[in-house]
């Protein structure tokens, strides 16, 4: 599972790197939309980024019957109760709300912009910047976007380090610093991520 997290985190980089852009050009923005549309890389990406999502779903399914069943009574006990062990005891929960929030977010997105213009819609979006300030102007998703990505950040903040300790960085003096690590790289880009609901909901109230 060390693998697709790692590649979904990287998706997330791109993915805020592409969102954070709408802050500062509209046309930047927009431009990479059309970039990102109905084009074969773009689709090609897409139906990779799918593989990765559903790998990691599959895998993190049966890892947690898997724990669950190792440990059968005591798998309730938690002899602190701090909030990454809270994450680490509830990832598959954190998991299923992270995909209703994704879910929410393809029809938003990808339903009425790539898969649109792929079934030639002549309702197919191609300047995402309209979608996102007119969506980001209700109250309710700004509210179901920000617990999405609360729940998010509390996946990753265990994910992360847990992928390292995956791939054998379990030393004392590792797992503190990739604790640490991994907690400031889940707040930076969640806090990116946010940025852009937060900003044009604000917008929307001055207007």
């Amino acid at each position: 599972m060390s693998v697709t997290g790692f590649f979904l985190v990287l998706f997330l980089l791109f993915h805020l790197s592409m969102n954070l852009a709408l802050l500062f050009s509209v046309e930047i923005y927009d431009l990479i939309c059309e970039l990102l549309g109905a084009n074969w890389y773009a689709i090609a990406g897409t139906l990779i980024l799918m593989a990765g999502i559903v790998i990691h779903i599959v895998f993190a399914t049966w890892l947690t019957l898997k724990n669950k069943k190792a440990r059968g009574a005591d798998r309730y006990a938690s002899s602190r109760k701090t909030k990454t062990e809270w994450a680490s005891l509830n990832m598959y929960v954190l998991g299923l709300i992270i995909c209703f929030g994704l879910i929410v977010h393809l029809l938003n997105f990808w339903y009425k912009m790539q898969y649109a213009e792929l079934i030639h819609s002549p309702d197919a979006i191609t300047k995402g910047s309209r979608l996102v300030i007119e969506l980001f102007s209700q109250p309710l998703f700004l509210v179901i976007y920000l617990v999405w990505l609360l729940a998010l950040w509390l996946h990753l903040t265990h994910g992360i380090w847990s992928a390292f300790q995956s791939l054998g960085w379990s030393g004392k003096l590792w797992f503190s610093r990739l604790r640490f690590i991994s907690n400031i790289a889940a707040t930076i880009i969640m806090i990116g991520f946010a940025a852009v609901p937060v900003y044009f909901f604000l917008i929307s109230l001055i207007k």
